[in-house]
């Protein structure tokens, strides 16, 4: 009977100690997410007022920032603190005197005014930064090919992840055959680089601009083509800032155009592992007669051709050529690479890559088009922490009124069904002793009278 009473009681303690977490924690959530709150990402907002540069003396405003998708509610305004009922105790009213008499005047007091508390030691930490930032290929049509230039976008989408109003800086680097065709509020810093002014932005903001670019009409010479944009975000009252970048790419229709060949190539996507992926190539003889057919791939920097597959060789770590043989009259011929990235090279994704095809037809001259084509990573979706938190265990969760231990121990609540168990523990070995100890006593209790001799004739 003590064993079995000793581990119910150790059976009961851990329920309610294990089911206290878990009933918090949905009472949290619920209090935390109402119903009816909408769920999923923000969509495209611009800040509630128009975003000011802070940079000394711009010449121009800000990059435009396009009216967002659908209107937000205007913040409320702030008013002025309503007169409220003290909460300590109220005067008597005044004492009724008799006629002809004056009553004395109430001595005046005035109570001091409220000081405000100095923070205590248990006042919340400043709330840290984030910025994430992400950007649209600057994409090219067909009437590239027609024109000596062409202006074009790069939309750039910037989001404050953080948890207090940051002040978000922003600059580009635009790629050779590429010039700033008059951005507001940007100003060219050198070397291809642009400076921008700053905006003050909320937590959980996202706001967009646009970044107004001039492509050559010769610029395709040079393909690939990249860029990159940077964002950084400070915080008066907290230490530090912090950053972030993606790249983006200039993508290039098929061209020159010419008659008798077509190309197209698809992007390469690195998953989260950054294991080599593949790029497939397809090369198309538009013509009337048989031609041998040619591909050349030209990669960024820190992007490989992993293996060279069969007919294929590297000219330089950048460049390799594949003779992907006969192409038939109307036919086309796929080929595919195997490519591999280093881990910088993934972080500072999206970037482009260029393919070349080339067909010699029996008869007739050779012909030639050139296209790019958007290598991205998983590894460049990742947004930096200025001051990164410990995160738990996951699926541990606090009970109701016990919070971490500052020291880094164990809080009231955990010492408590520690005790409880150690006591049961005790309890069981106890009793197991002492019913060992029973047994053997009964084992070794008296023998009973020897049997007396037999008879002797």
């Amino acid at each position: 009977m003590l064993l079995a009473a000793s581990l119910a009681f150790g059976v009961a303690a851990l329920p309610g100690w294990a089911i206290a977490a878990p009933t918090v924690a949905r009472t949290a959530a619920a209090q935390a997410d109402p119903p009816g709150d909408p769920a999923g990402e923000p969509g495209d907002e611009t800040p509630p007022v128009e975003p000011t540069a802070t940079d000394p003396a711009p010449t121009e405003a800000p990059p435009t920032v396009p009216p967002p998708p659908e209107t937000t509610a205007p913040a409320p305004t702030p008013t002025e603190p309503g007169a409220t009922t003290p909460a300590g105790p109220v005067d008597p009213p005044p004492a009724t005197t008799a006629p002809g008499t004056t009553a004395p005047p109430p001595p005046a007091t005035s109570a001091p005014p409220p000081r405000p508390s100095a923070p205590g030691p248990d006042a919340p930490a400043p709330g840290r930064l984030g910025v994430r930032v992400s950007t649209e290929d600057v994409t090219l049509t067909e009437a590239y090919w027609n024109a000596e230039d062409t202006t074009t976008t790069l939309r750039v989408i910037v989001t404050n992840t953080g948890e207090v109003a940051e002040l978000i800086r922003l600059s580009y680097t635009l790629p050779a055959g590429l010039t700033d065709a008059g951005t507001p509020g940007c100003a060219e810093a050198g070397g291809g680089e642009h400076h921008c002014g700053g905006w003050l932005t909320a937590a959980g903001d996202r706001f967009s601009a646009l970044v107004k670019v001039r492509v050559d009409g010769a610029a395709w010479r040079q393909m690939p083509l990249s860029g990159a944009v940077r964002v950084s975000a400070s915080a008066p009252g907290v230490a530090g800032s912090t950053e972030d970048n993606e790249g983006f790419a200039v993508l290039f229709p098929p061209g020159p155009p010419v008659p008798g060949i077509s190309l197209d190539a698809d992007g390469v996507a690195f998953d989260i592992s950054g294991a080599a992926s593949e790029l497939d190539v397809r090369l198309g003889n538009t013509g009337k007669v048989d031609a041998a057919g040619r591909v050349e791939v030209v990669l960024p920097a820190g992007v490989t051709v992993s293996t060279p597959p069969a007919g294929c060789a590297a000219l330089s770590p950048a460049r390799t050529r594949c003779d992907v043989g006969a192409v038939p009259a109307g036919g086309t011929v796929t080929l595919r690479l195997p490519v591999s990235a280093t881990a910088e090279a993934q972080r500072d994704a999206p970037l482009a890559g260029a393919v070349i095809g080339r067909v010699d037809p029996r008869s007739g001259r050779a012909r030639q088009l050139q296209m790019s084509f958007r290598i991205t990573a998983a590894a460049a979706m990742s947004t930096p922490i200025a001051t990164p938190a410990p995160a738990g265990s996951q699926g541990v969760l606090a009970a109701a009124g016990a919070g971490p231990d500052p020291a880094g121990g164990l809080t009231s609540v955990q010492r408590s069904a520690v005790v409880l168990i150690v006591v049961s523990v005790l309890l069981v070995v106890l009793a197991l002793a002492l019913a060992t100890t029973s047994l053997r006593r009964r084992l070794a209790g008296p023998a009973g009278p020897a049997p007396a001799p037999a008879p002797s004739d």
